[in-house]
């Protein structure tokens, strides 16, 4: 959900060729798999597509090849820092951070079957982390 709401983001604010956003598992169930239907469904409520996407597996290479990787929970920062062999340059972070939520975590629609609460969650993180961007990586932009 949250890769196609940050590329939704950037898109309105016109710098859809200075950024590369993309979602990667941190697990293997999902490997494959087209984007959940209820957050498929919920994107669409919001006039976002994902269509074409299937999940792939995050891997040590992404660490070097993305300036930030973004967890939803606990469990997924410390996945991606055990994927990655740690933290080096401080590139690991919770989205919920960029919304002034320091700590918290996504609500996981898994769980809860709440994909409301998730996209409330998501678009605050993403909406805080498409700020940040813009301020600390393009402060010349005038959007």
């Amino acid at each position: 959900m949250a890769e196609f709401v940050m590329k939704d983001l950037v898109k309105k604010a016109g710098l859809t060729s200075r950024f590369q956003i993309a979602s990667a598992a941190t697990s293997r169930e999902e490997i494959g798999n087209p984007v959940y239907p209820p957050a498929r469904r919920k994107l669409a409520e919001h006039g976002i597509s994902c269509g074409g996407h299937a999940a792939r597996q995050l891997t040590q290479a992404d660490y070097e090849e993305y300036d930030l990787l973004i967890g939803m929970d606990q469990a997924n920062v410390r996945n991606i820092r055990r994927i990655c062999g740690g933290d080096p340059e401080e590139k690991v972070h919770l989205l919920l951070e960029y919304a002034g939520r320091p700590g918290q975590e996504v609500a996981d629609p898994w769980y809860t079957g709440d994909f409301e609460a998730t996209w409330q969650d998501v678009l605050a993180g993403c909406q805080g982390l498409c700020d940040y961007l813009i301020k600390e990586r393009h402060p010349d932009y005038m959007g």
